[in-house]
């Protein structure tokens, strides 16, 4: 469940009643949000659903059990180096830009074999699948069918696709983790 720009009053109902995963998309709204209570919850995974800049690595593990969106090498060798610092090795999702749009993270569908290699020779990375977020103007089901040949491409499990207007069709095509915050926490301000 996504609870970017949600504040905790909304968010712990939901803890007590066992919900475990959660997604933000910055680094320090989630650190004054969720630090007292992961250190008081150890079941609750936090999910980097964001892009995430390099300088902010440091603020970002042990806090994140799981990013997104690893899009780049210079962003896997900071992982790499702060994994190593902190002790704490999270789940990495490599992004790709499924649409080729000019104005979203991701790389290339076309470079992700050597993507892929380059980071499993490079970095002691715990990359687990991929993630990507489709055309908001376009009907995302052939966009997801891609990511699902992608992922047996380059054998990884887990997709994270879908959101809250297309998770259902995600699902259908083999999303294992969706993101959806609006459908559940309501509209954002």
């Amino acid at each position: 469940m996504v609870t970017k720009t949600f504040g905790i009053d909304k968010i712990l109902p939901i803890i007590e009643n066992g919900h475990d995963h959660y997604g933000e998309n910055k680094v320090q709204e989630a650190q004054e949000k969720w630090t007292d209570i992961k250190n008081n919850n150890k079941h609750i995974k936090l999910h980097l659903v964001g892009g995430l800049q390099t300088n902010k690595v440091k603020f970002c593990l042990p806090l994140f059990d799981y990013i997104h969106g690893l899009d780049s090498i210079k962003l896997a060798d900071k992982i790499a180096n702060e994994q190593i610092k902190k002790q704490f090795k999270p789940k990495i999702f490599i992004q790709i830009n499924i649409g080729n749009e000019n104005q979203k993270n991701g790389i290339k569908r076309s470079d992700l074999p050597d993507f892929y290699s380059k980071i499993k020779k490079e970095f002691d990375l715990d990359v687990i699948g991929l993630m990507c977020i489709p055309p908001f103007n376009m009907d995302s089901s052939p966009f997801f069918q891609d990511m699902r040949a992608l992922s047996k491409m380059i054998n990884v499990e887990e997709l994270s696709m879908g959101m809250s207007d297309d998770y259902l069709d995600a699902v259908k095509k083999s999303a294992t983790f969706i993101r959806v915050g609006s459908k559940i926490m309501g509209k954002r301000n």
